[in-house]
């Protein structure tokens, strides 16, 4: 028998959610195309969006990193040396890293690029095409890393840096040419970009036509075609959160005053095709923010609203207790408490 049981089935919206009980609290949950997976104690069990188990994959991970695209999940030790990469419900390929993983990314055609630290250098990147080669390494001797992101035609790899070095901090990002360097590990493959002085780099996340979008700590930027633009400057605003995490969208989410003791969660949802903005309010404090492609969950304490990148609800849940984790994909989320996971179809 799985981890998840089917124990009741509650009524939201009209629509039926389901309930399970977690048989182990220290179980690690994640989200994926529309399925739930639910490691522990090696086993990694996938489940349907009715809880029904349809594989156990046997993942030697205690402490790992998730990280989905499409059909593709990859699965790190954080702080060890395995990866693993799944398609769809099998294993694609497994590898052991030297040093230690401390991020990885996969885009949706499965490329992955490993971050290690605890070598000789502050950090390297390993690239992987989707069968599990090493296409090469980067290393990295001064600068610290923050992320990395692949573009989705696989030609690229970005990272952000800041340096550390100067009076001012610096937040650049370079982008390197996949295949320029598989041939030739030279810095003559890559471009890069100096952000804002004094602009704390955190994020940075590719979209289509290779535009990739870049998160400071006070700003949002596109680089495309050369050009490092600004979208978003949030200057003078009380922004609580904020997410590049998304299909060709940015969100922003501002707290602004209603009254003595109250506030309201204004989400502004940015299409960077056309600079169009959507908005949606709440009349509530938003505690946190999922995204995942087209999706934006709110956690609103006891509730959540899920809403599209075009500012439409798609699904409001009320809790029965205050909500503190959950993982969310583009058509499945889980509601995580410490001895069970209640599943929503969006």
């Amino acid at each position: 028998m799985g981890i998840l049981k089917n124990n009741i089935e509650k009524e939201i919206d009209n629509k039926p959610i389901y309930i399970y009980s977690l048989e182990n609290e220290n179980s690690k949950i994640c989200a994926f195309n529309k399925k739930i997976g639910v490691l522990n104690k090696n086993q990694f069990k996938i489940y349907n969006e009715f809880g029904n188990e349809e594989t156990n994959l046997n993942i030697e991970i205690t402490n790992p990193i998730f990280k989905t695209s499409n059909r593709f999940i990859a699965i790190a030790e954080n702080g060890g040396q395995k990866l693993y990469i799944i398609e769809d419900k099998k294993i694609a390929w497994e590898t052991s890293i030297e040093g230690n993983i401390s991020q990885i990314h996969i885009n949706k055609n499965g490329y992955v690029a490993v971050v290690i630290t605890g070598t000789s250098y502050k950090s390297v990147i390993a690239m992987y095409d989707n069968s599990g080669n090493n296409l090469f390494n980067k290393y990295l001797s001064s600068t610290r890393l923050t992320d990395v992101s692949i573009s989705n035609d696989n030609k690229y790899l970005a990272l952000a840096e800041i340096d550390t070095s100067g009076t001012v901090v610096q937040s650049n990002v370079k982008i390197i040419s996949i295949e320029q360097t598989k041939n030739d590990s030279s810095d003559s493959s890559q471009k890069t970009y100096q952000g804002p002085s004094g602009s704390l780099i955190t994020n940075i996340k590719y979209q289509d036509k290779d535009r990739l979008i870049c998160m400071y700590d006070d700003s949002i930027h596109l680089i495309a075609n050369d050009k490092d633009e600004e979208l978003i400057n949030n200057d003078n605003k009380k922004i609580t959160f904020s997410s590049i995490q998304l299909n060709n969208n940015i969100v922003n989410i501002e707290e602004k005053s209603s009254g003595l003791f109250t506030a309201d969660s204004i989400v502004n949802i940015t299409n960077i095709d056309n600079k169009s903005q959507k908005t949606y309010m709440v009349e509530d404090v938003t505690k946190e923010i999922y995204t995942f492609e087209n999706i934006i969950a709110l956690n609103l304490g006891v509730e959540v609203e899920f809403i599209n990148t075009n500012g439409d609800l798609v699904k409001r849940y009320i809790a029965n207790q205050e909500i503190t984790n959950m993982v969310v994909s583009n058509s499945i989320a889980g509601i995580i408490y410490r001895d069970r996971i209640e599943i929503i179809n969006l």
